[in-house]
């Protein structure tokens, strides 16, 4: 009896040894077949999980200040680009738009006076050059009457002393000679004047012609004024920039906006891509072109293909709002991560569509 009892004990140690032995070559083979599926794959894919979704995202940005009189969109709300989305009070704009379309009219009627002014002053150069040349042919006459005269009087002279003629007689003569020669001097100083008064004239229309141009310049000023009068006014409806849907809609009646305030935002849903994070150290192997498997958290299980189109132009440290320094304090190597951009091929997929833009995904680059 105590010879069976010592052969069940050795018989059972040598099963569990068996059993154990078998089980760490099962073990052995399939993390040995494991460790070495991943090396295969790590040889042509590169993976990370530092990746989103992303999209255009439009801020809706008031160009003038103003009081909210209206609010056209909630939030969430899917918008088409041109729609209403807030409404400012405007009033004081058309009041601004009523002032500068009058100092428009008013300039444009400077114009016409001026140009009325201009025309008159022509006319009078007309009038003032024909009353010089009416002045010249009266000289002209009164020359002739002045040698005429003068001649009646140098024969009265020689017959008044042979007392051939009168005494009343030499004496008409003698006036008549006088007479003549005072008209022809009236005459010319007329016509000095008439000359004179031709050089203010032309002066006069020089100066009219001035205030044309002028009168244009303000026209043209004012036009501005009203056209920017008018763009301003335009600017209180304010306009979805594009298709998308609205984010939390931070704008409520009453509420004055400044110029240049970020309201909220309009995500356009027409283009989705994704960038992904990779470390410098994945970067060698990466190429534009290069298929990719997308994978979204949120909808586990589903494969997107995509292909990998650009490179960020620095990594993403670079463009934070403070960027290390290296070359100050002590410093400490950080493995850097490079944006990549990723573009779905089938962007008309109902599932792309689902996307929205920061979900977390998983991108497995194929390097062959």
């Amino acid at each position: 009896m105590a010879t069976t009892q010592n052969t069940g004990s050795d018989t059972a140690p040598k099963k569990r040894s068996k059993t154990f032995l078998i089980v760490l070559i099962i073990l052995l083979l399939a993390g040995g077949s494991f460790g070495i599926t991943k090396y295969i794959h790590a040889l042509h894919h590169e993976e990370t999980d530092d990746a989103q979704v992303e999209a255009n995202v439009n801020p809706v940005i008031p160009k003038i200040s103003g009081y909210v009189t209206e609010v056209r969109v909630k939030d969430n709300q899917k918008v088409r680009k041109g729609d209403t989305l807030l409404i400012l009070d405007n009033r004081d704009l058309k009041i601004k738009l009523a002032q500068a379309e009058a100092a428009l009219a008013t300039a444009e009627s400077n114009l016409s006076i001026a140009k009325a002014s201009t025309s008159a002053a022509h006319s009078n150069i007309a009038t003032a050059e024909a009353s010089v040349k009416t002045a010249d042919a009266q000289i002209e006459a009164a020359k002739v009457n002045v040698w005429r005269t003068t001649q009646d009087y140098n024969r009265y002279a020689n017959l008044i002393k042979d007392h051939s003629i009168t005494q009343q007689q030499f004496e008409q003569a003698q006036a008549a000679k006088e007479t003549a020669e005072k008209q022809l001097l009236v005459l010319q100083e007329q016509r000095a004047q008439a000359s004179k008064q031709t050089n203010a004239v032309s002066s006069q229309s020089n100066a009219t012609s001035t205030q044309i141009g002028l009168a244009n310049a303000t026209i043209k000023q004012r036009q501005i004024d009203v056209d920017d009068a008018k763009l301003n006014l335009s600017y209180a409806v304010v306009l979805a920039p594009a298709d998308g849907i609205a984010s939390k809609v931070n704008a409520q009646a009453g509420q004055f906006l400044q110029a240049g305030q970020a309201t909220f935002s309009i995500v356009q849903d027409n283009d989705i891509w994704v960038v992904a994070n990779f470390k410098e150290t994945q970067f060698n192997d990466l190429k534009i072109g290069q298929k990719v498997i997308v994978e979204v958290d949120a909808l586990s299980g589903h494969e997107f293909e995509a292909t990998l189109t650009s490179f960020s132009p620095a990594t993403g440290s670079r463009f934070a709002l403070l960027p290390p320094d290296n070359s100050s304090g002590n410093f400490v190597k950080v493995v850097q991560r490079l944006p990549v951009k990723i573009e779905f091929t089938n962007k008309n997929d109902s599932l792309v569509k689902q996307l929205k833009a920061g979900m977390n995904v998983t991108v497995d680059v194929h390097l062959d």
